[in-house]
């Protein structure tokens, strides 16, 4: 598993954690019964402390991206698609409303923002 953690993004390492195990999931590249390494192991892959891991684990169990078992570690959990849906939905949702505050900063209208949008699908 490739998580890259960065002390300079202003974001808690375990939700930089959080946020990395959510994508690998949402994008299939973890799929469902896929173990996560243990606590300990990915601690000590990314120098950080167990703990750490720890909060991020249980932050995951609690949205319903994995499962626990005690003694055999986390696992993927079956992909509820509403769920993901949603947490993407939201994610959308956060970027937008910041690009209409930036937009409104300096003098575009939403209809100029959609317009811009709209070119910027365009080109994938």
């Amino acid at each position: 598993m490739n998580i890259i953690i960065s002390n300079s993004c202003g974001q808690p390492i375990y939700e930089q954690i959080v946020n990395q195990i959510k994508n690998m999931i949402i994008s299939g590249e973890l799929k469902e019964g896929d173990a996560l390494p243990s606590m300990r192991l990915l601690a000590k892959e990314l120098r950080i402390s167990v703990i750490t891991t720890k909060r991020a684990y249980e932050e995951l169990e609690r949205e319903g991206f994995t499962v626990s078992y005690t003694g055999k570690g986390s696992f993927v959990a079956g992909r509820n698609m509403e769920l993901i849906k949603e947490q993407k939905y939201k994610e959308v949702e956060k970027y937008l409303s910041k690009a209409l505050e930036a937009a409104k900063s300096c003098g575009l209208t939403s209809q100029e923002l959609c317009e811009m949008l709209v070119m910027l699908g365009e080109e994938e």
